[in-house]
């Protein structure tokens, strides 16, 4: 064959392959399949990779807040599952599917290049790098939903009509390898976004840029077994035949319905004068499933929760294991792990074990039980979430605040307050740490603070109700007392992050007090605002006296807020010190306490979308299953939706909105239940048509004409 037709073969439309391709070391596995697995596991490491860092990407490089940061996730989502109803029809009646996956996979690269452009903080404005984060998403939506019906099927159009058990191992194969590339992908993007630090902050760039590298691979490898692939024409747009005849059955039945005619045993055998008994019966059978997937979007709503909520939870618990620390964003991993050991559990153990134990657990239940092991793992999350919150600061109410006593005067300090019992603060002097001491006390208004050290007493003012404070009580150089009151913001750093701010009780101004990636001065007697770093053992380098300091502040944790205070210990030589005073409690809730809401989760998904898959696929008629797919895919994307909207609301705390999810998804598990409960499988044998002839009727004219009695209507045509 020379180049020319190779190359008018290989962008041409799919065609009816000649000949048979290799096997795999001699078996009747297609040695095509290698190409379109490895294609697979590669397109499902970028997808997965690039997933996992979004939600802490539009966090913490684009700014937004947990609600935008939620909603658009979820709209992400969603177009990712409504956009394969566009690839199947373009696949089945335009280009067939080898040439639509091509042409797709090249906009699915385009769209993470340009994520990848749009992660580099020295190119244009923030504006710039939303737009651009914008239209890489939607390019990678349309790339990944438009050839997810087509990759499946096309991988299952490699092996000949007789070797099913060759090809139902193949979607094993198929399916572990979409979970080896999200459980790889979950786990090395957390890593070069957190591990790597590029343009002085975490390396988004990286983390999109090795999915993108990863996709062009995959795009590279496929287009290589391109002469060895079975590829079948275009077959036709039957989703586009399924539309068209349920339009049919519903104009015709609404024209007639004020006419007698022979009564119909379902509304779609309306349809009969123009479609064939078998179209008309496939259709019964297709919607009667696609009427059981209503309920779904509601399991998904909760299920794709696991990249949003949960992650932005997992920003707020203490991921330190001791020999690793794990990255907020990389906990995502346990649902791909836990689906490895849970599918077999169930296939192998469990349902054998319920079988001998003669209980009839139909795919019904299972799917129903699966959407209540799901709303049980919110409601786990639920005491998560109330068990964090415990952790949070003191939030004073109308008519309160609190207040912390920054003591350096060297004795205890006596602390009265109109209205209140008087307390005691003993000196910082003398410690490296102390823990957070805020005090609730009354206010109305505005109030003074009187602060009692030995026989010397001073006033510190400006106390008001609704806010926190710290009063720094220190010494002049007289040994006079003085006071000063700081406000506080009384909320814990964003993002797992730790806070720390100084404050300087040095004679002379600090210079080029550098921690982390950030360099300030702080003039004497003054208070930096607070500087935010990853949880690290870290310290700090300054230049005072025109001599450099390294100062040891030790670990500053997940979500603490500390205030340093630096001090003289020698005036003679010149010796400072830190002083850190934790101002707000680290988090305190291990990461691990997520475990159990991912396990309940991963075995609702295990029972819920594996049976679901099996269900629809055993119930649809071979023209129809893919069909049958998109509309599976689609109850994704509405579940994707209705977080969105509640995301949206955003009205709620967490906890409740948790709760909310558990609560619905119940309330439709039995509705589901109650439909199950009705749902009459169709008989495949109705599929049997005597006379193939009249697989498609002519449409007669008789819907003009007025003639209603049928037996007239026969005479007239």
């Amino acid at each position: 064959m020379g180049a020319g037709s190779g190359v008018r073969n290989f962008f041409s439309r799919d065609s009816v392959p000649t000949k048979k391709v290799p096997g795999i070391c001699g078996t009747k596995y297609p040695l095509s399949i290698l190409f379109i697995i490895i294609n697979e596991f590669c397109e499902r490491f970028s997808y997965y990779g690039m997933k996992a860092v979004l939600t802490l990407y539009f966090l913490n490089y684009l700014g937004w807040d947990r609600n935008r940061t939620t909603t658009i996730y979820h709209a992400f989502s969603g177009l990712c599952y409504f956009t394969p109803i566009l690839g199947a029809p373009i696949a089945d009646a335009w280009l067939g599917r080898f040439n639509t996956i091509f042409y797709l996979s090249i906009l699915y690269f385009f769209g993470f290049v340009i994520n990848f452009v749009g992660a580099i903080p020295d190119i244009g404005s923030g504006e710039l790098h939303v737009v651009l984060s914008m239209i890489g998403l939607i390019a990678i939506a349309f790339g990944t939903g438009g050839i997810k019906p087509c990759v499946t099927a096309f991988g299952g159009d490699q092996f000949d009509a007789e070797h099913v058990k060759e090809r139902g191992k193949f979607f094993s194969i198929f399916y572990m390898s979409i979970n080896a590339g999200s459980l790889i992908s979950t786990l090395v993007t957390p890593i070069l976004r957190g591990g790597v630090q590029c343009f002085g902050q975490d390396c988004y760039a990286l983390a999109f840029g090795v999915p993108a590298v990863s996709m062009l691979f995959a795009l590279i490898v496929f287009v290589s077994g391109s002469g060895m692939y079975k590829k079948y024409p275009p077959q036709g747009n039957i989703l586009a035949q399924v539309f068209k005849c349920i339009g049919f059955a519903i104009k015709n039945r609404w024209r007639h319905r004020a006419k007698q005619f022979p009564k119909r045993g379902h509304w779609l055998d309306w349809a009969s004068e123009s479609y064939s008994k078998k179209l008309i019966t496939e259709v019964k059978m297709v919607t009667k499933v696609l009427f059981l997937f209503i309920p779904f979007p509601m399991f998904w709503a909760l299920y794709d929760q696991q990249g949003s909520r949960w992650t932005l939870q997992a920003t707020r618990m203490n991921a330190d294991f001791g020999a690793f620390v794990m990255q907020p964003d990389q906990i995502q991993i346990l649902n791909s792990l836990l689906n490895l050991f849970l599918v077999p559990v169930f296939d192998l153990g469990i349902y054998p074990l319920v079988r001998l134990c003669k209980i009839n657990f139909h795919p019904i239940a299972k799917i129903a039980i699966g959407m209540l092991l799901a709303a049980l793992a919110f409601a786990v999350a639920t005491v998560v979430e109330i068990k964090i919150n415990e952790t949070n600061p003191l939030v004073p109410k109308p008519g309160e605040a609190t207040v912390q006593i920054l003591n350096f005067a060297g004795q205890d300090a006596t602390v009265q307050i109109p209205n209140n019992s008087p307390f005691t603060r003993p000196s910082l002097i003398g410690g490296d740490f102390q823990d957070p001491n805020y005090k609730k006390i009354n206010v109305t208004g505005t109030t003074n603070v009187n602060v009692e050290i030995g026989t010397q007493s001073i006033s510190c003012s400006g106390i008001r109700e609704d806010k926190t404070f710290s009063l720094l009580v220190d010494r002049h150089t007289d040994s006079s007392l003085y006071c000063r009151t700081i406000e506080d913001p009384n909320k814990k750093p964003e993002n797992g992050l730790a806070g720390v701010r100084f404050i300087n009780l040095l004679p002379e101004t600090i210079y080029n007090l550098h921690i982390a990636d950030e360099t300030i001065n702080v003039t004497n007697n003054n208070v930096s605002k607070y500087l935010t770093q990853k949880r690290a053992f870290t310290k700090l380098t300054v230049t005072y006296n025109e001599r450099d300091y390294t100062i040891d502040l030790d670990l500053l944790d997940f979500g603490a807020a500390y205030t340093a205070v630096l001090r003289e210990v020698d005036d003679t030589k010149k010796v400072i010190k830190a002083y850190k005073v934790e101002d707000i409690d680290a988090n305190s809730v291990h990461v691990a306490w997520q475990i159990p809401q991912y396990f309940l989760l991963s075995a609702g998904e295990v029972m819920f979308s594996v049976t679901g898959l099996d269900f629809s696929y055993v119930q649809a008629p071979a023209s129809m299953k893919s069909v049958l797919q998109a509309g599976w895919l689609l109850t994704v994307a509405f579940g994707n939706v209705i977080v969105l909207i509640v995301a949206q609301a955003g009205s709620m705390e967490q906890w409740a909105e948790f709760i909310l999810f558990a609560a619905l998804l119940v309330a439709v598990s039995v509705i589901f239940s109650i439909m199950g409960y009705f749902f009459v499988p169709v008989d495949p044998n109705d599929l049997k048509e005597d006379d193939d002839a009249d697989m498609k009727k002519p449409i007669p004219d008789f819907y003009e004409t007025g003639i209603d009695n049928v037996e007239e209507k026969k005479t007239k045509i």
